[in-house]
C-alpha cells in the first residue's frame, strides 16, 4: 500500500535554449502578453540542450517520494524508446510503479522546451498516450488502499476519468489533491464544479483561476489601487467561487508574485522564496505536490505549507530538469531554520 497515489502525464522533455531567442511584449489597456520568438525563416544555433523525464504524473511521484512519502504513479505510456526512457529514469527514483499503463499501438508524450535568457519556458508538447487513459486501465484498488491521490492535468480523453476518480477517492476516505488543468477548465464551470466539490485541496495559477471563474483582475486606475491591497478584491472573488465545499482549501499560485490560499476564514499571501532561476518547468507541480504533502505533514497548518512549498519550488528551478533541484523534508526544514523573516501574511475574511 502507497500513502500517495499520483496520476497524471509523463513526458520525455527536450530543452532547448538559443541565445537568438526574443522576447517581446504586446500591451494594451486591459492585459499584457509575452511572445518568444525567432527571426523568421533562419537557421539558428543552439546554445544549450538537455534531454529530460517530465510530466505531471512523474514530477509530482518523485517529488512525494522525495519527502519521505511511499509513492505509487500511474501515467499512460507507448512501447518506444521514450518509453523505455521514462522506464530507465525511475530505477532510483524509489517510486511504485505497479500501477502504470502501457499500450503498444499508443505514443509516449514528448515535449520540446524554449528556454528563454529569463529562465521562462514555451512548451511545445506532443500528448500522445498522456491523452488516451481509459476508466479500466486505472488501479483503483491503489487508490482505495492511499492516505491521498494527487491529481496532476489530465490532458485530452483522459479528462473524462476525473469525476469517477474523485467519487471513488472521497467514498473510500481518500484525500484528494487537484491540480486543475486547461482543458478540464475549458469544459465550463459547471463541469469543473463537480470535481470542484470533492477534492480537499484545490490549486490553480492565477489564469487558470481567471478561465475557471470568468473573472479578470481589474487593474489599477487613477483612482484605485488594488495592486497596494494584500489580496486583490477579484481575486476574493475567484476565491468564492472555487470553494464550493467547507473542508476545501483553494490555492492560487501567481507565477513570481508568489501565491494565494483561502480556507474559507482566512486568505493567506506567501512570496517566492529567494533564489536562481536556470528554468521554470516544473515549479508549479513542485509548488502544488510540496503543499498537499506539507499539509499531511504539518497537520493542516497553510501558513507553514505554503512556505515549505515555495521553498521547494524555488529549489525545482534552480537547475534544468523539473525534478533535479527538489528538497526533502529536512532541507526544507533547515532554510525555514534558516531563513526566519521568510513569513506568509494573513487577513480574515470580513
Amino acid at each position: 500500500m502507497s500513502d500517495i497515489v499520483t496520476i497524471g502525464s509523463a513526458t520525455m522533455d527536450v530543452f532547448v535554449e538559443c541565445d537568438d531567442a526574443n522576447v517581446v511584449s504586446v500591451r494594451r489597456k486591459d492585459r499584457s502578453t509575452d511572445f518568444m520568438s525567432y527571426p523568421y525563416g533562419s537557421k539558428l544555433e543552439i546554445t544549450d540542450f538537455d534531454t529530460q523525464v517530465g510530466g505531471g504524473g512523474v514530477n509530482t511521484a518523485v517529488n512525494f517520494a522525495n519527502l519521505g512519502f511511499d509513492t505509487a504513479v500511474i501515467f499512460k505510456i507507448g512501447d518506444d524508446i521514450y518509453a523505455q526512457g521514462l522506464l530507465d529514469f525511475f530505477k532510483n527514483k524509489n517510486v511504485n510503479l505497479d500501477s502504470i499503463i502501457q499500450d503498444p499501438k499508443d505514443t509516449t508524450g514528448f515535449s520540446i522546451i524554449l528556454t528563454s535568457f529569463e529562465g521562462d519556458r514555451t512548451v511545445l508538447a506532443h500528448r500522445g498516450a498522456n491523452a488516451h487513459i481509459k476508466k479500466s486501465e486505472i488501479d483503483f484498488e491503489a487508490i482505495k488502499n492511499a492516505k491521498l491521490l494527487y491529481i496532476a492535468p489530465l490532458n485530452g480523453d483522459s479528462n473524462k476519468q476525473l469525476d469517477d476518480l474523485v467519487k471513488f477517492a472521497k467514498a473510500n476516505d481518500t484525500y484528494v489533491c487537484f491540480n486543475a488543468g486547461t482543458t478540464g477548465i475549458k469544459k465550463g464551470y459547471n463541469y469543473l464544479k463537480k470535481i470542484l466539490e470533492l477534492a480537499d485541496v484545490v490549486v490553480m495559477n492565477k489564469e487558470e483561476a481567471s478561465m475557471a471563474t470568468g473573472i479578470k483582475l481589474r487593474q489599477d486606475t487613477k483612482d484605485i489601487k488594488y495592486s497596494q491591497e494584500l489580496i486583490h478584491p477579484d481575486l476574493k472573488e475567484m476565491f468564492h467561487k472555487l470553494k464550493v465545499s467547507d473542508y476545501q482549501v483553494i490555492v492560487i499560485t501567481d507565477g513570481g508574485h508568489g501565491a494565494y490560499a483561502y480556507d474559507g476564514k482566512r486568505y493567506f499571501y506567501c512570496p517566492c522564496f529567494d533564489g536562481p532561476v536556470a528554468s521554470t518547468l516544473g515549479a508549479g507541480d513542485a509548488f502544488a505536490s510540496t503543499f498537499c504533502a506539507a499539509m499531511i505533514r504539518y497537520d493542516i497548518d497553510i501558513a507553514k505549507s505554503l512556505i515549505a512549498a515555495s521553498i521547494n519550488s524555488a529549489g525545482a528551478v534552480s537547475v534544468f530538469g523539473a525534478t533535479q533541484g527538489l528538497l526533502s523534508f529536512d532541507e526544507i526544514t533547515e532554510k525555514m531554520n534558516e531563513n526566519p523573516d521568510f513569513t506568509v501574511k494573513i487577513e480574515d475574511e470580513k
